[in-house]
């Protein structure tokens, strides 16, 4: 990736999922000039400091979104932002709203304003499939962050900073997904719960949906919201093929296995949805992504829309899950074998030599 060499990146959120995966990657595999993360869960954070402790290049610091004032100190020099600090989960922000206003919109607009102080160069919101018609105050706090984000391209004026998002659906084998719920209850002998049997959902594994995020850095032009192609599966099929596996690892029969349907939760969608029919009147098909191009011009400068590679300009139906083919179990099978999701993951390796800041 040419566009990160000698380049500062930030990560925020940086102990999360993709926030972790994004730090690995930019220090392991792109090595980047510098790398500087920040999250406000203190003990995550103080075990990203040590992992990374023979990476001169990478620095640590305790922040939140919420403090605009920390963040533009935090900004300054720096050429690329990653903005993975969100909170996701779809029940806890139904039953605490004020926090996710306070965390997923206000903590966006905190970003945007520092970015535009330090002139930080690009600056990329990782959103989600539910900010798609939202049913649900997680969904709609993330659809105001694009929304934000777009804005912030579209209305700047004397700043070359590029805003973009990218848009993805669930992250298997993340924290509070459905794999790690499914593994728990076939350890413990079922019943493995279901909450429709007709759902179904976009997948792809952390390495690849983190891979999606920094190629977006380079693809966006200004105020898009790249979305990207998935797979689709049955959730029962998900849960069929880990019993299948895992019943016997466990010393279980996999016929004895229940899966017990319960229904599904306040706010939740049959199916998953990463781009609405609305949004295909203005989209781009690439091999990879679809690009979907702001609504309003920018206000002061026309921005060409260019790509390496344009399949389509026109985009005929909406991209959801209930209008995609499914995998088969068995590909779904081959899937989970692939990204090593049917196991648990070792935890990280402790460090041998602690490290003190001086």
């Amino acid at each position: 990736m040419l566009h990160l060499k000698n380049k500062s990146i930030l990560v925020t959120g940086c102990c999360g999922t993709v926030g972790g995966e994004l730090v690995r990657q930019l220090l392991e595999d792109y090595g980047v000039d510098e790398l500087i993360g920040i999250d406000n869960n203190e003990s995550e954070l103080f075990f990203q400091q040590q992992r990374y402790q023979h990476h001169a290049n990478a620095n640590f610091f305790l922040a939140s979104i919420r403090d605009r004032s920390k963040l533009a100190r935090l900004f300054k020099g720096v050429d690329i932002v990653f903005h993975a600090a969100a909170f996701k989960h779809v029940v806890l922000c139904e039953r605490a709203p004020f926090d996710a206003v306070q965390t997923n919109i206000n903590g966006v607009q905190n970003v945007i304003e520092a970015a535009l102080e330090a002139k930080v160069g690009r600056v990329i919101f990782t959103s989600s499939d539910k900010a798609v018609n939202p049913t649900n105050v997680m969904g709609t706090s993330k659809l105001m962050g694009e929304r934000l984000m777009t804005a912030a391209n579209n209305c700047q004026r004397g700043c070359d900073t590029i805003f973009a998002s990218t848009r993805f659906g669930n992250v298997l084998g993340s924290r509070g997904s459905v794999i790690p719920i499914f593994r728990e209850q076939i350890r413990q002998g079922g019943p493995v719960t279901l909450t429709d049997p007709e759902m179904t959902r976009f997948i792809m594994s952390i390495r690849e949906a983190t891979r999606l995020v920094i190629d977006s850095s380079a693809l966006a032009c200004g105020g898009e919201v790249f979305v990207t192609k998935m797979p689709v599966i049955r959730i029962q099929d998900l849960a069929e093929v880990m019993i299948r596996q895992l019943a016997p690892v466990y010393g279980h029969r996999a016929e004895d296995i229940e899966i017990r349907v319960i229904g599904s939760k306040a706010g939740e969608k049959l199916y998953e949805e990463l781009m609405n029919g609305e949004e295909t009147r203005r989209t781009y098909e690439l091999p990879t992504y679809f690009a979907v191009l702001p609504a309003l011009r920018h206000i002061s400068r026309e921005i060409e829309y260019s790509y390496p590679e344009i399949l389509s300009k026109s985009v005929d139906n909406p991209y959801h899950s209930g209008n995609e083919p499914c995998l088969s179990q068995e590909q779904l099978s081959e899937f989970l074998q692939q990204n090593n999701l049917l196991h648990e993951d070792d935890p990280p390796p402790a460090p041998t030599q602690r490290i003190w800041l001086g």
